[in-house]
């Protein structure tokens, strides 16, 4: 049997006073994928991160997390999920694996098993060496590693990402870009990127456009773009500037 969604969205809407910033959104990220939420600033992909996170409760539709509703069991669901948001998590002052000792705390897991899970990725993303290095003395790219990491401490099947490269150069986000799409393909991780760049895109991901509150198009980004390319099928469908995608 094949195992559940990582994240099933079905017919999400949600309303700021008179405002409609979602309107009947559904779509899913399969497990072990990787799928770019692509939208521009407005397009309602963080409204969406926060009603699957809870921080915001889903009045209509449903939203489960590798099979299990978020409003009925939102514990279960919780803590199959990690979350990284745009505004950093991660405590400056703190060494990173202190970090991950706190976020460990957080799920219950014990001092030294935390920082040795935290440690292995870290490894893994040639980081080895940092861990005992506070978090405020590492590259922007660096501390991002290390939220991600920690953010996986708990062994979680799903992880949300909200425009998770804000703010660092081309060459950290190629790089962080290639390390959760190695989550996504070795681990089995199911990832849901929200972002506005196109570059952050392979041609094999999965792509569902939010524009407005609504998903416009939703499927491989390679059959998608056709024969034109990925940035003007957006622009063309969205109507929005170039400046968009910067």
């Amino acid at each position: 049997m094949a195992p559940p969604s990582a994240l099933l969205v079905t017919e999400v809407s949600h309303s700021y006073d008179d405002r409609k910033a979602l309107d009947e959104v559904s779509l899913e990220v399969a497990a072990g994928s990787f799928t770019a939420l692509l939208g521009v600033n407005g397009a309602g992909k963080t409204t969406l991160l926060n009603l699957i996170t809870r921080l915001f409760a889903n009045r209509s539709g449903s939203i489960a997390v590798c099979g299990v509703d978020v409003r009925r069991a939102p514990g279960e669901a919780l803590a199959r999920l990690g979350v990284v948001f745009q505004s950093r998590a991660i405590d400056p002052n703190l060494s990173v694996e202190q970090n991950f000792a706190y976020q460990g705390a957080l799920y219950g897991i014990a001092h030294d098993e935390a920082q040795a899970r935290g440690k292995a990725l870290m490894e893994r993303w040639g980081l080895g060496d940092r861990l005992r290095d506070r978090v405020r003395a590492l590259s922007g790219g660096q501390a991002r590693r290390a939220e991600i990491a920690g953010a996986l401490i708990h062994r979680p099947r799903l992880l949300l990402c909200d425009e998770a490269t804000a703010g660092l150069d081309v060459a950290a986000r190629r790089a962080i870009v290639d390390d959760v799409h190695g989550l996504a393909r070795d681990d089995g991780v199911g990832v849901l990127w929200a972002t506005h760049l196109i570059d952050e895109i392979a041609p094999d991901d999965a792509v569902v456009m939010l524009h407005e509150g609504r998903v416009i198009e939703a499927g491989p980004a390679k059959d998608i773009a056709g024969k034109d390319d990925l940035a003007s099928v957006f622009l063309a469908k969205t109507g929005a500037g170039a400046e968009a995608l910067a």
